[in-house]
């Protein structure tokens, strides 16, 4: 893989726009050959000499001679501080350096001077030189303010932890520690240190040490007991050495010894668990219980807490981590692109000041790693380093063939059994039967419902495929937890095995039907779409650990979140559940129909009597139940963020409950012209109302003033035209609803048929809606270099208290 590709595929999605655009960079380098390739073709004038030969060579060299200059540069400030000194060279006739002079400033940062911009051809250079700057500026500006804000959070995290062990410390000990406890554990704990150090000591080179030394000082930022001390010291003093390990050793002494209890005086507990009971508590304005508990069933809530902040932080840092390896892997691999192309050598200078700034000298990160790992180990894996980093470090999650196979296998199945089943229904004429409508009627409705569950998951699939090949983090949108997101192949499989276990029960009750010997088990035969939905809810809510389980669990949380819509806090997977199930109307109803058709006891005579006021009373209820849940959940955004943009939304909501009754409505008054004008009126305005919101707000298309006429500033499909062509094709699938008021008739299709159809034509459209809802989540993710989300704390700090102290 060629390191272009490499380069893209391991950044942060979030963080692309500060990465360095190396792309555009090779595009500069590829104007350099353009130009040498027309000169070298273009033949040199008779006479003239070449600027690289002859008295040619002299007279151009003292160009690139040192400048003596108007104020003289000494040897030690030459070679100082990189932050405010010249790190490059002039290149002279007499020593092989480089054709650049790299000056760095705290106030405008790297600044390069090329020093053959004379040359012919040299005004190329000159552009790709401060592009270089330009990109090495924003990529060491962007990674010192997320150093520093990982930085804060340490602070944060650190007093965190002190409020943890003080709480422990309660938990475990109501009375406090006695004296004589403490004297034994900090005599056995100096000792142990002392032994370390001493150890350390004499296994650990001179430079090793001083180093050691200044990480050790330097990384009790996140600290047990909060006490932090750097020493200073130089590489060649071993007095100063000796110094600095006795400190360390005092330092981690103070360290250990048991959290002051005081510090539960200052702080309370933060419950952000959302309830029913909370949420009605809220409304009602009843001031939250915030007083400290100990109970070990509130240490085990802080732990799990605080141990989820911690490994948040640590992905925080692997990230900065990479992303300044990335970056410096980049300077370097272009800058040895330009060296091959033009023949110098400019790469040493330019990357000894890119080894030298903060980009790539410092190790605030990797310091701040080691603490967090060991910090992790000791309080929240038992000090079972395996297990600690193994939390902390997930491994990736590996393609594995046999699930491919799997997939192929089951989805080879389901053509095998669609061949099968239309060739049964055509040899034995099953549609001119006289069973035919009674069997559509009965029959088709209950199996219906398994067709719109794998249409769904197969959108669902090609959703997921798409959003990777085009580097959606779908993953951490919908907050899946890290390892436990399903991969496209994964999804076709429980959609193909689901399919396969339809068909074969459809196949199955044909052909006890047709075959005499197994007439008189037609009861058995009925049952079977119902033992298959069964079997199915079983699996989706089994607690064992088999069959995607976590991400069973996930699905049947958001379900019930959707269900209490106004009672929790609104999050993306929730509305963009009831989202998709407002494309699922006509499998709600099927639902609704098992319950009926088996109930009652029809099944037994295979008909149909689900036509009562009772039943026609649910058609309503279950058709808008998903439209409620949407209109709940922007009722409480609307509560809790102030922003009247939801409140909007809960208008295209409302006005679609509206067109859905008066559509069901026309469904039992056929042939009534007011009726029919009433629900065609309000379906027409709640459909122009929803393509206009899915348009401008969910997909972020139609400006006029974006640099992509009629779409928006950044696309992530590169090909325009799939923009227009998804908004044709919303609009028409819509617009699908038009054949239920004006009752579109095929003579060749029966009713049940349509509605099937037209239930289909909509999740299809919800799937297409759903890649480009997701694609303008993550370009707005992008545009907040937004890569991980807000992790609750447990405890809260009096401020006022804590600036006095």
């Amino acid at each position: 893989m060629k390191f272009g590709k490499e380069f893209s595929s391991q950044m942060v999605p979030e963080w692309q726009q500060a990465y360095m655009d190396y792309g555009f960079l090779k595009t500069l380098l590829k104007e350099i050959i353009r130009f040498k390739l027309r000169t070298n073709n273009a033949a040199p004038r008779g006479g003239a000499k070449n600027h690289l030969g002859g008295e040619g060579l002299n007279r151009n060299m003292t160009l690139y001679r040192a400048f003596s200059g108007l104020v003289s540069i000494s040897r030690r400030q030459r070679h100082g501080n990189s932050h405010d000194v010249e790190e490059g060279v002039q290149l002279t006739t007499t020593t092989t350096t480089g054709p650049i002079l790299v000056n760095t400033t705290v106030d405008r940062g790297c600044e390069t001077t090329f020093l053959m911009a004379a040359e012919e051809g040299g005004e190329y250079e000159l552009v790709f030189f401060r592009r270089l700057d330009d990109e090495f500026n924003k990529v060491s500006k962007f990674y010192k303010e997320k150093v520093e804000e990982v930085l804060k959070e340490a602070v944060v995290l650190n007093k965190q932890m002190d409020a943890l062990i003080a709480f422990r410390v309660k938990v475990e000990n109501p009375e406090g520690w006695g004296w004589d406890e403490r004297t034994v554990e900090i005599s056995r704990l100096a000792s142990d240190i002392a032994t370390s150090a001493a150890t350390l000591s004499a296994s650990t080179p001179a430079g090793a040490k001083s180093m050691k030394v200044r990480s050790q000082a330097h990384m009790e930022a996140i600290h047990e007991g909060g006490s932090s001390r750097a020493g200073q010291l130089e590489d060649n003093d071993e007095e100063e050495q000796r110094e600095d390990i006795n400190e360390v050793k005092t330092t981690r002494m103070r360290a250990v010894r048991p959290a002051p209890l005081n510090i539960l005086d200052r702080v309370s507990i933060n419950d952000t668990k959302e309830t029913p009971r909370s949420t009605i508590k809220g409304v009602l304005q009843v001031p939250k219980q915030t007083d400290l508990k100990f109970s070990r069933e509130n240490l085990m809530r802080v732990e799990e807490k605080l141990r989820h902040a911690f490994i948040v932080f640590y992905q925080k840092l692997r990230l900065l981590k990479s992303y300044s390896f990335l970056n410096v892997l980049a300077f370097l691999k272009v800058l040895k692109k330009y060296d091959k192309i033009t023949s110098r050598d400019a790469t040493k200078h330019y990357m000894k000041m890119v080894d030298s700034s903060y980009l790539g000298s410092s190790d605030d990160v990797v310091r701040l790693m080691e603490r967090v790992e060991a910090t992790f180990i000791k309080h929240f894996a038992n000090a079972n380093r395996t297990k600690g980093m193994s939390i902390l470090r997930p491994k990736a999650k590996r393609e594995r063939h046999r699930i491919t196979f799997a997939t192929g296998f089951s989805a080879g199945c389901v053509f095998s059994l669609i061949v099968a089943l239309v060739a049964i229904i055509r040899t034995r004429n099953l549609l001119q039967g006289d069973g035919q409508k009674q069997y559509m009627n009965t029959m088709f409705p209950l199996y219906s419902l398994f067709g719109f569950i794998v249409l769904h998951i197969i959108m669902y699939a090609a959703n997921i495929y798409y959003w990777r090949r085009y580097k959606v983090n779908y993953s951490f949108i919908f907050g899946f937890k890290q390892g436990t997101e399903l991969g496209y192949r994964q999804v076709l499989l429980v959609g193909f095995t689901i399919g396969v276990f339809a068909l074969l029960c459809v196949l199955a009750n044909l052909d006890m039907e047709a075959d005499p010997k197994t007439k008189g088990y037609q009861t058995l035969t009925e049952l079977l779409p119902l033992f298959l939905l069964i079997a199915m809810f079983v699996v989706l809510v089994l607690p064992f650990n088999f069959f995607y389980r976590s991400s069973r669990y996930f699905f049947l949380a958001c379900v019930f979140r959707c269900l209490a819509a106004p009672l929790y806090k609104v999050t993306l997977p929730d509305f963009f559940l009831a989202d998709q199930f407002t494309s699922q109307v006509q499998a709600l109803r099927s639902i609704e129909f098992y319950v009926c058709y088996y109930g009652w006891g029809d099944f037994r005579h295979r008909k149909n009597t689900c036509n009562t006021s009772l039943y026609n009373s649910f058609l309503f209820i279950v058709a808008v139940l998903p439209y409620v849940s949407r209109l709940l959940q922007c009722l409480r955004r609307l509560f809790e963020e102030k922003n009247p943009e939801q409140g909007y939304n809960g208008i295209k909501y409302l006005l679609t409950i509206v067109a859905v009754c008066l559509r069901t409505a026309y469904s039992f008054h056929k042939g009534n012209i007011a009726w029919r004008m009433v629900a065609a009126i309000s379906s027409a305005a709640a459909a122009i109302f929803s393509t206009y919101w899915d348009f401008v707000h969910d997909w972020g298309l139609l400006n006029r003033t974006s640099k992509n006429r009629w779409l928006r500033d950044k696309l992530i499909i590169p090909q325009k035209k799939v923009y227009f062509i998804a908004m044709i094709l919303n609009v028409l699938l819509r617009f699908a609803w038009i054949q239920t008021v004006l009752d579109f008739n095929f003579s060749f299709m029966h009713r049940q048929t349509m509605v099937t159809t037209v239930a289909s034509l909509e999740i299809i459209r919800r799937g297409i809606w759903s890649f480009f809802r997701l694609e303008n989540e993550h370009l707005n993710n992008v545009g907040k270099y937004r890569a991980f989300k807000s992790v609750p704390l447990p405890f809260n700090y009096d401020e006022d208290e804590d600036k006095d102290d």
